[in-house]
């Protein structure tokens, strides 16, 4: 096993450690680490008479990684017993370590992430390279697991509880100023000066203990019994199912396994942890998050849908038309990493608004320290606000932002696309406006595409990219290496009226408005959606992008039906909506009414008592409310809907369907996307559900073919 930690002693006395697992680019958590660090200690224990101390380093860019997840997204509930013996032998090793009776620095010159910064705590010292590029930390929140190689333990008995709950059950990430700051490392201005730091740490430390070894050791903060520390634990339960309704497992079980770990011996605790981790880690839920967020997420950023033969391209000048807000957000993600932006809008006055927006947002990240303020300037002189369309010259591509009609898109295309250099792609970004409809008036269409950014931009991560009939391979491939040249998330889909995720989300608005038509309660339905995961109300949802704008879209539709010689009926729900933006006068937030009432002086919103009037022409609700009724139409409706764009070719894989539902449109993580929801519940279960739905409430609900035939064989989606 010595191959996967490289032993070397100096003559001093000190051992330098260094991890380097063959043929990986990383070093992972995997079935070798036990024998081989079992291995490595035997050695050093055989010697302990003639060592000073251990230097824990990494051959890799990294420290560490996590664990082997593959390993870990096939096991099943029958497996829970097998993964906690693996996951205590595991820790039983890095106990050993903490245990040798000498000390041991780990020198950390990259990521140390989940089981990598379990590694890092066993150790009795951390220097890290001071690198504001280097995270550390417990991220295994984010795929419903928890950290299960004694992170939970240390993390409290290093901090306290108060304190280490933001990075255990919200995944916090450190960078090593904060680190040190905490007292979890000390910093290194270069890898001499790391390890020059660990070797006088050795020798200043000969017979170190962990804090939690000492005779007399105190939990930082108190312990859970302590008055002050009693009263915000009272509290903590009501304040974790506030925040995720009871829809996520692994922070009840992180919160479960500090407070009880935080009462008994060390080795008491860790076994606590453990059998928190091999409940989470069998079941469904954490596969469901580590297919998507990891599996499926690393394809994504491989380049899974991008034209493999065309050579990667970086844009070096980008043009933005159009300073609203989304405009704004598009020139200040574009700038945010490095790339010249002109931004222009029909008046200088407006693109200096516009500039405005990025102004306003990167000193708020000033003031939160992520940002200095010379790189806060220089980010700002990348962005050109103009209102002459000769300053786009030069620009590899061009981003048109304007208003959501056909017409002035086509005006500005025809106006701009002139001006493009030979090479350069022109991009659309539209919510639902066919991209082959909007190429009619380019004159070169395979160099057209559309990049559906989503509001507001600068947080974000999603952006759709849309094929037009024409869009070249080459032009797809760019807009693809220029999403992730901005830290974007891309997906691909082909060419449709509202695409993938605009499609999507109308099946859940539209949902909500029917309900509502239906008589039910108003609050009850925010409730059933907040309930299932998602994170606001759809009625909310619909006052937040107006209800004036969803009609607009809803009569865009109908009309492109009817050109089309096809039916063009009102959705359920959709009739409501005409009416409240209508009549009623209520279009959304940004007029101050619309499903809430938005108080002038910046009070709480509330839910308009006026809308109890369309429970009175409605059939009187009998029995008690059926919540779970109301969190699968809001679900299956949604998940149907994916189905049908799978089904269509709208969009080509169930991981772009689980991704952009996810982070376009909200979708409640816990599922693992749309279509992994169908996965989650089994399709044969999904379709038999869904047939009950659709007797119920009508035919949106009916399965498709494309769902008929998983069920058939009870076949997963991939």
């Amino acid at each position: 096993m010595q191959h996967h930690f490289h032993y070397e002693k100096d003559a001093e006395g000190i051992i330098t450690l260094t991890m380097d697992w063959p043929g990986q680019q990383v070093n992972t958590l995997d079935r070798q680490f036990v024998p081989a660090l079992a291995a490595a200690l035997e050695q050093i224990e055989a010697e302990r008479e003639q060592v000073a101390g251990v230097i824990l380093a990494s051959a890799k860019q990294t420290f560490f990684a996590g664990a082997d997840l593959k390993w870990l997204i096939a096991l099943g509930p029958a497996d829970a017993p097998a993964i906690f013996a693996e996951v205590e032998q595991i820790k039983a090793q890095l106990r050993r370590l903490e245990r040798l009776g000498r000390p041991v620095v780990a020198a950390i010159a990259g990521a140390a992430l989940g089981a990598g910064w379990e590694i890092a705590l066993a150790c009795h010292q951390r220097v890290v390279l001071a690198d504001p590029g280097i995270q550390l930390g417990l991220p295994e929140v984010t795929l419903g697991l928890l950290p299960g190689g004694g992170g939970v333990v240390r993390m409290v008995r290093h901090l306290g509880l108060q304190a280490a709950m933001p990075y255990l059950m919200e995944g916090k990430l450190m960078r090593p100023a904060e680190a040190a700051e905490l007292g979890l490392a000390a910093l290194a201005h270069d890898r001499a000066d790391l390890l020059a730091q660990a070797r006088a740490w050795i020798a200043a430390n000969p017979a170190p203990e962990q804090p939690w070894d000492r005779k007399g050791y105190k939990l930082p903060g108190g312990a859970p019994s302590s008055p002050h520390m009693a009263q915000l634990l009272a509290a903590a339960p009501a304040v974790l199912v506030d925040k995720t309704q009871g829809a996520y497992p692994a922070p009840k079980a992180i919160l479960s396994a500090a407070v009880e770990g935080a009462q008994v011996p060390f080795e008491v605790a860790t076994r606590i942890e453990s059998r928190y981790f091999a409940e989470l880690a069998t079941g469904q839920i954490a596969k469901n998050m580590i297919g998507t967020f990891f599996f499926q997420m690393n394809e994504i950023k491989g380049g899974a849908a991008r034209p493999p033969e065309v050579p990667r391209w970086r844009a070096s000048r980008v043009g933005v038309l159009g300073a609203g807000m989304v405009g704004s957000g598009i020139a200040y993600a574009t700038a945010a990493r490095g790339i010249p932006v002109v931004l222009k809008d029909t008046t200088l006055a407006q693109a200096e608004r516009g500039k405005g927006y990025s102004a306003r947002v990167s000193a708020r990240r000033v003031e939160r320290g992520q940002l200095s303020p010379q790189a806060q300037q220089e980010l700002l002189d990348r962005i050109q606000p103009t209102a002459d369309s000769a300053d786009l010259a030069g620009c590899d591509l061009i981003v048109e932002a304007v208003f959501e009609s056909t017409e002035l898109k086509h005006q500005v295309i025809r106006e701009i696309e002139p001006l493009l250099a030979e090479g350069a792609i022109f991009a659309s970004n539209t919510s639902s406006l066919p991209i082959s409809g909007l190429a009619g008036a380019a004159a070169r269409p395979e160099s057209f595409v559309g990049l559906h950014f989503f509001s507001p931009v600068d947080k974000m991560q999603l952006v759709e990219i849309v094929k037009g009939r024409r869009t070249s391979a080459d032009t797809l491939a760019r807009a693809y290496d220029y999403v992730q040249q901005i830290g974007k998330i891309p997906i691909v889909v082909n060419d449709s009226r509202g695409f993938f995720t605009s499609r999507v989300i109308r099946t859940f608005l539209n949902e909500a408005a029917a309900m509502l038509s239906e008589g039910l309660p108003p609050a009850a339905i925010e409730r059933a959606a907040l309930q299932a995961g998602f994170p606001t109300g759809p009625l909310a949802l619909l006052d937040e992008v107006s209800l004036t704008l969803a009609v607009s879209i809803a009569d865009e539709a109908r009309a492109a039906a009817l050109a089309a010689g096809q039916p063009a009926e009102d959705a359920p729900g959709e009739a409501l909506l005409r009416r409240m933006a209508g009549e009623l006068g209520r279009p959304g937030k940004a007029a101050g009414a619309g499903f809430y009432d938005y108080p002038r002086d910046g009070g709480k919103k509330q839910l308009w008592p006026g809308l109890s009037a369309f429970a009175a022409g409605a059939a009187p609700a009998t029995g008690t409310l059926d919540v779970r009724e109301l969190k699968d139409r809001l679900l299956y409706i949604q998940s149907l809907e994916a189905l049908r764009c799978l089904e269509q070719g709208v969009i080509e894989s169930a991981r772009d369907a689980n991704i952009g539902s996810i982070f376009g449109i909200g979708f409640p993580g816990w599922t693992g996307g749309a279509i992994q929801l169908v996965n989650h519940v089994g399709p044969r279960a999904f379709a038999a559900r869904a047939d009950e739905l659709a007797r119920a409430h009508g035919p949106r609900f009916t399965p498709p073919r494309l769902l008929r035939e998983h069920a058939e064989r009870d076949e997963a989606f991939r």
